[in-house]
């Protein structure tokens, strides 16, 4: 870049709020080091509360020593890939944690993915170890067949409760699909019967800050899901930034809403590992549905709440919400998909607090953007680089090009957070990492004269209609605005004259009808021409990624399937 670019500048620095630095003096912690500085400084502060079960910092850091021992009996050794496949409950934050601790490679996995893709990802990984539920454990065994795993670890929801709560779920449990019941088959274990079979070993291996500490698979939303290497110092210098961007929260006396869930890697970093780092409780939610989520912010006084807009959206919408008190919240960070402003208003008002939308991706562990907690935050925006983090914005066919403030071109973003490739794919690692470190997003984005980002689409979600370039996102936004209209999701479809024009995905609010035409005609009044759907489906739910994203991919799949 030349002395005189705008993104050399560095334009965003003005926009920080005084408190928060641009240069971080990072340190080269590791992971369960966090733990380690949290149990020494708060070792009777609750860590991980569950359905109201509390496990101190001392205690929590036990059972990870408990089940580092576990695994190196089970001969894990450094290097070994170990796959997580839990929702948030207690034993995935331990058996992370342990890990990560004896010098093992971290695989985290959807526990709603199906068997084939689960396959892909056990065996790409090369994992030879499986935490999981009880519900899921004689399907794992099945599919371990087809894989390097070799011994399954697998939990139940109801391991750790209250004394009450403990009793009556036998009674309850299968009834209600939280529990099942597991077969008998050769080195298959439980838990709770893990952690008390071994003393703690607090051992931490040698682990250099480079090496490899996860494989983090993308979302698939483009193709087959890729494993993304991100490094100890990845991830412990993520931390750090976060840590830097919200110096209005103290060490040891926040609540974490943990409901983002911990296998995706804005989860990981932003709900679990931020609240160690913290010295913060942490209250898991293991299924974010708008009555779980109001029930853990009002009973456990929440005041740091990382959320998706589906949960802030569902938490609105819920008839509890007239009788529950979420004013403990101070701060709220949302990401993964834009929020409107009628959602960010009304929630503001219920609960008194802040929301600072922010941006990432799974290959920058993920947070690259955030708008300032106490300065300008603008609608529409991700905000602004956090510190030690690079950004601008290039000619989508001349990568050399910089474009000029206000005009679109690809989101590049060079950080202590972009990870070290992909595994097993050199040739894609390639064409996402440049030669001088910068990651090429795949966003379509702008930047404004205050160094605010703005992400006008995915490159692969464009539509070319007619030669002009329609970026559906801002047809679905149009869409939101409606009073009648739950969520709006466009793609483009193969069109005789144009090439391709829009078609339109719906689902309306409660009790609400429209017809087609009425979308159309609405959308006429916000849109150019050119940007019109020529067809609206309407649909009781559209399809969801695991953190909320409506999957514009499936969507395209579905109608080609037609």
């Amino acid at each position: 870049m030349s002395n005189q670019s705008e993104y050399d500048k560095k334009l965003w620095l003005n926009s920080y709020e005084p408190t928060v630095k641009a240069a971080i003096d990072f340190k080269d912690t590791l992971i369960p080091e966090y733990l380690e500085e949290s149990t020494k400084k708060f070792p009777n502060n609750p860590a991980l509360i569950f359905q109201g079960f509390t496990l101190s910092f001392k205690e929590l850091s036990e059972m990870v020593a408990k089940f580092a021992a576990a695994l190196k009996g089970f001969g894990i050794k450094k290097g070994d890939s170990v796959a997580i496949l839990l929702p948030n409950v207690i034993p995935c934050v331990v058996a992370y944690y342990a890990t990560l601790k004896i010098g093992g490679i971290v695989v985290l996995n959807n526990p709603l993915y199906s068997d084939r893709e689960l396959e892909h990802q056990f065996t790409d990984s090369n994992s030879t170890f499986l935490i999981t539920l009880d519900l899921l454990a004689n399907r794992m065994v099945k599919l371990r067949e087809k894989t390097a795993i070799k011994t399954i670890v697998y939990c139940s929801i109801g391991d750790y409760l209250p004394f009450v709560k403990r009793l009556l779920f036998p009674l309850v449990a299968k009834k209600k699909g939280l529990a099942a019941d597991v077969l008998p088959a050769k080195n298959l274990f439980k838990f709770k019967d893990v952690i008390a079979q071994n003393q703690p070993d607090y051992t931490q291996e040698d682990v250099k800050i480079d090496d490899t500490a996860m494989y983090q698979y993308t979302g698939g939303t483009t193709g087959v899901s890729k494993g993304v290497m991100l490094t100890h110092k990845n991830i412990s210098h993520q931390i750090q930034q976060i840590e830097a961007w919200f110096p209005a929260f103290e060490k040891g006396v926040e609540v974490m809403l943990g409901a983002l869930p911990i296998f995706h890697v804005f989860g990981m970093s932003v709900s679990m590992n931020l609240a160690i780092r913290m010295g913060w409780a942490n209250v898991l939610v293991p299924k974010p549905q708008p009555e779980p989520l109001l029930e853990s912010i009002s009973k456990f006084k929440v005041t740091f709440a990382p959320l998706v807009p589906t949960m802030y959206i569902g938490i609105l919408d819920h008839p509890n919400l007239a009788h529950t008190d979420l004013t403990s919240i101070k701060g709220c960070f949302s990401g993964s998909a834009p929020l409107p402003l009628d959602v960010i208003n009304k929630f503001q008002e219920k609960t008194g607090s802040i929301i600072v939308e922010g941006f990432g991706l799974t290959e920058s562990t993920p947070v690259t953007h955030i708008n300032p907690f106490n300065g300008t935050r603008k609608q529409g925006s991700i905000g602004i680089p956090i510190p030690e983090t690079e950004c601008k914005i290039v000619d989508l066919e001349d990568y050399s090009k910089e474009m000029p403030v206000g005009e679109a071109g690809e989101l590049l973003i060079r950080g202590p957070q972009v990870m070290k490739g992909y595994l097993n794919k050199p040739d894609e690692t390639k064409k996402t990492l440049t030669d001088d470190g910068f990651l090429l997003t795949g966003d379509v984005a702008k930047m404004d004269e205050d160094g605010y980002f703005y992400i006008v689409d995915r490159i692969k979600d464009m539509i070319i209609s007619g030669g002009y370039n329609v970026y559906p996102r801002d047809i679905d936004e149009v869409l939101f605005e409606h009073p009648k209209i739950l969520e709006g999701c466009c793609i483009g479809i193969p069109h005789e004259k144009r090439g391709e024009a829009v078609k339109a995905f719906v689902t309306l609010k409660e009790g609400e009808e429209m017809t087609e035409r009425e979308v159309i005609e609405y959308c006429d009044t916000k849109l150019a021409k050119y940007k019109l759907p020529i067809a609206v489906e309407f649909r009781d739910e559209l399809p969801k990624s695991n953190v909320g994203k409506i999957l514009r991919k499936d969507l395209r799949a579905q109608e080609e399937n037609k």
